[in-house]
């Protein structure tokens, strides 16, 4: 069973099993808001708090099957994530660390083609909310939940390492650490604009 993966254009497509999915969260970090900016496209990608939704999923989980040309990478700093978009129409896809054997990525929302009720129907209703600190105005903290998501996302990034799982990674080259598309690492300058 999987959840449908789309630009807004629809020339990158692709699938995310639901089993690689670890947790949903709600991030308000002033990065993900940077790079919301970044993509000029804050209205659709941030809530009214500032905060992006996430899937925290393996990467084995997410093939890509249509406009893998299209994908994008940029990073706020020279060894800040990965942030990764569909060049054809800006649409963010998820961010990923810099090392592969660290199995995680982050699928933003915006990329995934379904209802909110078939999210939660797929992925569960429960979120987290994450660096609340940062948000636009006082979101809850969920600290039984962080807890509880950071176990199972942890359980699978250290199972997909023990058992080379990591290894299959859509957003670098097989076998090795090298990203599918060279990073735009922007500029000091630039960042302090986008935040």
């Amino acid at each position: 069973m999987g959840i449908r993966v789309r630009c807004h254009c629809g020339k990158l497509q692709g699938e995310l099993e639901t089993s690689a999915v670890a947790a949903r969260a709600k991030c308000y970090c002033r990065d993900c808001r940077a790079f919301a900016r970044f993509l000029g496209n804050e209205v659709e990608i941030l809530d009214g708090a500032g905060g992006t939704e996430v899937a925290a999923a393996l990467p084995s989980g997410l093939r890509f099957t249509q406009g893998l040309e299209q994908l994008a990478c940029m990073s706020l700093s020279p060894k800040g994530l990965y942030r990764w978009y569909a060049a054809c129409c800006r649409t963010p896809i998820g961010n990923t660390p810099r090392d592969p054997k660290v199995s995680y990525v982050g699928i933003v929302r915006a990329c995934l083609d379904a209802t909110p009720a078939e999210l939660d129907a797929q992925l569960g209703a429960s979120h987290i909310n994450a660096n609340t600190e940062s948000a636009y105005r006082k979101i809850p903290k969920t600290p039984v939940g962080t807890a509880l998501a950071l176990v199972k996302i942890g359980s699978k990034v250290l199972g997909a390492r023990f058992g080379g799982g990591y290894r299959n990674n859509p957003f670098f080259a097989s076998g090795s650490a090298t990203p599918v598309r060279q990073p735009e690492v922007i500029s000091k300058e630039a960042r302090a604009r986008l935040y």
